[in-house]
């Protein structure tokens, strides 16, 4: 049963930073994209970043709100995907799940992912 596990999330004030990890088990995720959403209260799951790869990574897509900040990474070795957050705002505020999609598809859309991570808070003081 492939399973994702996420880690890395806690409080931080603005304009600092926090890097993420999903670690996938139970099977390989080669050629399959890993992706980030996030869930502020209130409001409906929205895309954040994704990465796809074959050996290596081929593509990445980020959302308008996190481009030059945010940062999707692979870590073939350990079978994880990492999110690196820079210069981090209080509407950042959100948990963040990681989620994989049988395609390579840079998919933004949700209902599309297949797999899904039980989700790690993040919360930006300002």
């Amino acid at each position: 049963q492939a399973q994702l596990v996420e880690s890395g999330g806690g409080l931080v004030q603005a304009g600092g930073s926090l890097r993420l990890s999903c670690a996938a088990s139970g099977r390989t995720f080669s050629g399959y994209g890993m992706g980030w959403f996030r869930q502020a209260p209130g409001k409906e799951r929205e895309f954040v970043a994704v990465i796809r790869w074959r050996g290596i990574a081929i593509g990445t897509r980020y959302a308008d709100s996190v481009k030059g900040r945010f940062t999707i990474s692979r870590d073939n070795a350990k079978n994880a995907v990492a999110l690196q957050m820079n210069a981090l705002k209080f509407e950042d505020t959100a948990v963040y799940y990681c989620a994989a999609l049988r395609s390579t598809v840079l998919a933004v859309d949700a209902k599309l992912y297949d797999y899904w991570g039980q989700g790690t808070q993040v919360t930006v003081s300002s």
